[in-house]
């Protein structure tokens, strides 16, 4: 991994706060992603399942972790099950955890072989009544491949048809919304090496740049910095390219007077930052575009203060409509007769704002967190008010990264990244 070690401490609390929460004399199973092929002997970079890591901080393929916390025999209550290592494997792929790394990584003593996978999990089977498995059920979730999950799950309930089975998801969706500080300190890392590319894009847009060129400087920056990848598939979006939501093609010059919209962010330690910015290609806005791009930025900075313990996120976006609404007016994109007249289903802003402003972020940049329930302190939104105008050719998105507090306004940990138009071209131009 390029990442510092993380405190096993989060790995352990982590699973104790899970254990809490299963039934009596009940076992849960979470198994690593899959290695996913591409054709010949050509495979896609591994990315490790995000609810095996965030239980066991185990980061490696092939692995189980089972939880079994009032099994009769101690050493039984904590089980993962690792690839066995040796000579071979470590000169043809790298080294691989031992016993000794799986214990210091994780904090769990008991390991084993998968070789002997089958044989343990028989006999704490016959000594519990539940077994939890963990299944997708985030709300943006579409899913056409069978997982590893997907298959140790069949082979479970097959194996054991008399157990009663429970779910983890939801356990997982409470637990995983909520973040613990060493969270919220590895997404602060994301978000650092977030600010470092796009103060490196500052220097080197100009009439002219191809948008993949902006990426590629990106990515030198998150490499240089310990970070793997980006957290998803950037958007580089110039002129009306900003106007298609996931525009990710990249392929385009950028023309003097365009904007370019980037919505592009770094992971640190499989944690995501989530960033948006729109900058001018010649160094300064035009009227029209600072016009727009303040009314963004104000509707951005009052949807912020609204992210606080008890906010109903369904209550939150209409109050967020609201304002909204009030900016669109004033920017003569909209007209009286435009909001009376609005479909109460769409209402009249979403012409130029369609998209929601705030989702969960953590391990996953759409991570999980239970939109029906209130906010928490500790929880970790984004917040992306956008006006998309095809008509004027550019769009104009703003994002950040904030933390929901006990008291007081979110913690921005975006802060620190340019984001006023004055300090923007200030920036560029310097």
């Amino acid at each position: 991994m390029k990442y510092h070690p993380i405190n096993p401490n989060l790995f352990i609390q982590n699973r104790k706060n899970f254990a809490n929460q299963m039934e009596a004399n009940s076992l849960a199973v979470f198994n690593s992603n899959d290695i996913y092929p591409i054709s010949a002997d050509s495979t896609m970079p591994f990315e490790q399942h995000r609810d095996i890591f965030y239980l066991s901080g185990v980061d490696q393929e092939e692995s189980i972790l089972v939880l079994f916390p009032d099994c009769p025999k101690e050493k039984h209550r904590e089980i993962l099950f690792l690839k066995e290592t040796n000579e071979h494997i470590a000169i043809w792929e790298g080294e691989k955890l031992t016993k000794e790394k799986a214990f210091e990584t994780s904090g769990i003593k008991t390991v084993y072989w998968l070789q002997d996978m089958e044989k343990i999990m028989f006999e704490i089977m016959t000594q519990c009544d539940t077994v939890y498995i963990n299944t997708n059920e985030h709300y943006r979730a579409s899913v056409e491949t069978q997982t590893r999950e997907d298959r140790y799950t069949k082979w479970l309930k097959e194996r054991f048809p008399a157990h009663r089975v429970a779910k983890s998801n939801p356990i997982l969706q409470r637990l995983r919304s909520v973040k613990n500080q060493i969270e919220i300190d590895l997404i602060q890392q994301a978000c650092n090496i977030t600010e470092k590319g796009f103060r490196r894009i500052l220097n080197f847009v100009k009439p002219d740049v191809w948008e993949f060129e902006i990426e590629a400087e990106f990515t030198h920056e998150l490499l240089i910095n310990r970070s793997k990848k980006f957290a998803y598939t950037p958007i580089v979006a110039s002129g009306n390219n900003a106007n298609v939501l996931h525009y990710i093609e990249n392929n385009q010059q950028c023309k003097a007077g365009e904007l370019i919209l980037m919505d592009i962010g770094a992971e640190y330690a499989n944690y995501s930052s989530d960033m948006t910015r729109s900058v001018p290609v010649s160094g300064k806005f035009t009227e029209r575009q600072k016009a727009v791009y303040n009314a963004v930025n104000r509707v951005k900075n009052e949807a912020t203060k609204m992210l606080t313990p008890g906010t109903d996120w369904a209550n939150y976006h209409i109050e967020v409509g609201k304002i909204m609404t009030s900016e669109l007016l004033d920017l003569n994109l909209l007209d009286k007769a435009d909001v009376q007249n609005e479909n109460p289903e769409w209402p009249a802003y979403k012409k130029y704002f369609m998209h929601g402003t705030s989702h969960h972020m953590g391990l996953d940049t759409h991570d999980y967190g239970i939109l029906t329930e209130p906010m928490q302190a500790n929880m970790v939104f984004t917040v992306e008010p956008g006006i998309y105008i095809p008509n004027e050719g550019f769009g104009i998105r703003l994002e950040d990264d904030v933390v929901i507090q006990d008291s007081g306004e979110p913690f921005n940990l975006m802060r620190n990244i340019p984001i006023e138009a004055n300090e923007i071209e200030d920036i560029m131009n310097s």
